[in-house]
């Protein structure tokens, strides 16, 4: 066979593992099991079960992972934006930095008092399982979203958490050991990894905002590609200045995702499906990695078997509650946020430098690590759906809506306001009419209900769901958003 027919094979390979990765979240609604632990174990019998699947280098696993990290934290952070993450940013500060030490010193002490792991492995081990992946939680959930505080927590704690777990873990790496000596190093690399990401990611966004208003770019398609290149240039330069990367790229993202920007909604897009595709190739490569004869061993299997137990019985809710009485959760908003401490690729990928630095026992300490999160996954994944039943927690369906309709314009449009009905707000139940004594100078253009037009007359009475695009004055952008928030946020 010639190189360019071997070549091509290897390309319609990948290709019909893309799209098989693709139509596993079709699985997922189906059968309850989160796409990524598909694919991590879809791909871990392949690497076990055929001859010609190998483990790639863990070098090449760390840098196309790292890669994919940056994209789902950049659009993670879009996601969320400015309005979101200041109405919980309290709370997420507190659990994704607080949080992720109070939950990797429970787990180090479970970890060295009842399997006999030295105390460095114990807190290796322990700051790999502490990051979350709320990824998981929403993949199970499918079409249906958790409304109010409880879900931007869960985003924002994984953005903040998985930054400060990879710089902890670096930080512990380069120490060596634990000792007061080593110890005093790791908080002070910590510390300046922290804040040179988030300075780096402030100015980073606010340049990137400056830059997407004030240049433009003579291709739509190059829009996009600006704010990727812009990502990976903050990580590196971040990288390069001894900070974290990955909270500047988070950062970044948090202050893009709100402005009104040329091509917004095109970007958006855009980074969505670059996330989409960096999750399922991270999982992909990290599931590579796993043997899952070895998973099955005594010494591996029963102390992650607990830890994945008591970090989802004790652990979390303890440290993770302790961290979240200040922010006045509803009971059913704080189980949730307590409960779905899922683990998703960072805990593996923190597991994969424990090896790439070869410390004594890695392979051990990656299985372990590698058994907690296929059980967390598997079982507190799979129980999502029903915990938020149980809790009757305020959920939203939302339709996929492959058609829109719109128009372009070569300025940016002043004035335009897109809203959607709240229960409880005061635009819900009102008419256009009402409505209209409510606001000065304004006017509903267009209401879509159910994926369908509403005609806009004066008796035409909105419904919790509506979204309806309101014209007035920029100036009384506060007063719209007021009416159409819930009574109790207004």
């Amino acid at each position: 066979m010639s190189d360019t027919s071997h070549f091509a094979g290897q390309v319609a390979l990948v290709a019909l593992a893309g799209l098989a990765a693709v139509y596993a979240n079709r699985l997922t609604e189906r059968l309850r099991i989160p796409a990524p632990l598909l694919l991590l174990l879809g791909a871990a019998l392949c690497s076990t079960l055929l001859p010609g699947v190998s483990a790639p280098a863990l070098t090449t696993v760390e840098h196309v992972v790292t890669v994919a990290l940056v994209l789902v934290l950049f659009d993670g952070g879009m996601h969320i934006g400015v309005r979101r993450f200041r109405a919980a940013a309290g709370p997420i500060a507190v659990v994704g930095v607080l949080g992720t030490f109070l939950t990797t010193a429970g787990a180090a002490l479970l970890l060295h008092t009842a399997f006999g792991l030295s105390a460095y492995a114990s807190l290796l081990v322990a700051t790999a399982v502490a990051p979350t992946d709320p990824a998981v939680v929403f993949s199970v959930l499918g079409q249906r979203e958790v409304e109010g505080r409880s879900g931007t927590i869960l985003e924002g704690e994984s953005g903040a958490n998985d930054p400060v777990g990879i710089a902890l873990m670096a930080s512990l790496l380069s120490a060596g050991g634990v000792s007061s000596g080593a110890l005093g190093s790791v908080a002070g690399e910590f510390v300046l990894q922290m804040l040179v990401g988030a300075a780096v990611g402030v100015v980073g966004g606010r340049l990137l905002l400056l830059t997407a208003r004030r240049i433009p770019l003579p291709s739509e398609a190059l829009y996009p590609l600006r704010t990727a290149l812009v990502a990976f240039v903050l990580f590196g330069a971040a990288s390069l200045a001894h900070g974290s990367g990955f909270l500047a790229v988070f950062v970044a993202g948090i202050l893009f995702g709100d402005v009104h920007a040329p091509y917004k909604r095109e970007v958006e897009r855009f980074h969505s499906a670059l996330a989409s595709l960096g999750e399922i190739v991270a999982f992909v490569l990290l599931g590579l990695t796993v043997d899952l004869g070895r998973l099955l061993r005594a010494e591996v299997l029963v102390p992650g078997v607990v830890l994945a137990a008591v970090l989802a019985v004790v652990v979390r809710p303890l440290c993770a509650g302790v961290c979240l009485l200040p922010a006045r959760l509803r009971p059913n908003e704080l189980a949730f946020v307590l409960f779905a401490g899922l683990k998703g690729a960072v805990p593996i990928l923190l597991a994969e430098m424990l090896r790439a630095a070869d410390v004594p026992q890695a392979d051990r300490l990656f299985d372990i690590v590698v058994v907690v999160v296929v059980l967390s996954v598997l079982v507190q994944g799979g129980l999502v759906p029903a915990a938020t039943r149980l809790l009757r927690l305020p959920v939203r369906t939302s339709e996929p809506e492959p058609w829109a309709l719109g128009v372009r314009l070569r300025d940016e449009p002043r004035g335009v306001h897109r809203v959607r009905v709240e229960e409880g707000s005061s635009a819900d139940g009102a008419t256009i009419d009402e409505l209209g004594d409510r606001l000065d100078d304004a006017w509903v253009s267009i209401v879509v209900r159910e994926s369908a037009l509403v005609p806009v007359r004066g008796g035409t009475r909105l419904q919790p769901g509506d979204e309806v695009v309101v014209l007035a004055p920029d100036e009384e952008a506060g007063s719209v958003e007021t009416v159409f928030a819930p009574r109790s946020t207004a």
